[in-house]
């Protein structure tokens, strides 16, 4: 597993900078710098990449767990309670396709223009994606597994521990993996407003000063944050749901 995941981001490291190179001596514009240059660029200013990228994945992290806390229980819930799930899933299902990057200014009306707004716009994207994979999830479990533990007597939250907590995990993965991409998408626009740390704010901030090669070593290290999220991901599914990997 570790040679797989070693061997695919070497493979997506030479291609990404092979693409990069191509684009680069195709254009031949100062608004495309040069990879190598980029890198050093990097390396020299390492120190405050580190406390913007660190600032993004803080945010990130903190609305990730307060979408779990949230959209776990309620997922099961749906998935187990028809009437519940009757009775929420066409709000569920209208809300879910808006761009939540839309809900941007009323959370800044609501609550101001620092982290306590953006972190709710990153929660209000994932949490209706864990609630409906988790949902999904519970919707998928047989029948007649729940006849089993109902033959062993076993009380409703032995089945939320060995049965539906179990069953639901992969699906929570998922509904993490596709709110990751979402989440840093929506997080560099929001972090455009009223702030002076983030990875997004790096950006555009180089952008204003045409400091291109600060630009596009902003856009690399946001791509860092994602590919990092997606490894730790993978390792932590791989430990917490061996069966899923067999």
């Amino acid at each position: 597993m570790k040679r797989i995941i070693r061997n695919q981001l070497i493979i997506g490291f030479i291609s990404v900078s092979l693409f990069w190179y191509i684009v680069y001596f195709l254009l031949q514009s100062h608004t495309i710098p040069s990879p190598f240059l980029t890198v050093i660029y990097m390396w020299n200013e390492k120190y405050m990449l580190l406390l913007h990228a660190g600032a993004s994945l803080l945010r990130i992290i903190i609305a990730l767990f307060i979408s779990l806390l949230i959209g776990v229980p309620l997922g099961i819930i749906l998935g187990k309670n028809k009437r519940i799930n009757t009775l929420l899933s066409p709000f569920l299902y209208y809300i879910y396709p808006i761009p939540k990057v839309a809900f941007l200014p009323i959370f800044m009306i609501l609550y101001g223009l620092g982290n306590q707004s953006k972190i709710t716009l990153i929660i209000w994207i994932i949490v209706f994606q864990i609630i409906l994979s988790v949902r999904d999830g519970v919707l998928q479990i047989p029948s007649s597994y729940y006849k089993v533990m109902q033959g062993f007597q076993a009380h409703i939250y032995q089945q939320l521990i060995y049965l539906i907590f179990p069953s639901v995990l992969p699906a929570i993965f998922t509904g993490i993996r596709i709110s990751i991409g979402i989440s840093l998408a929506t997080l560099f626009f929001a972090e455009n407003y009223a702030t002076t740390y983030g990875i997004g704010y790096y950006i555009i901030s180089a952008w204003t000063k045409m400091n291109y090669e600060e630009m596009f070593a902003g856009i690399v290290t946001l791509g860092c944050i994602g590919l990092l999220l997606f490894i730790l991901l993978d390792k932590l599914e791989s430990k917490v749901t061996p069966w899923n990997h067999k």
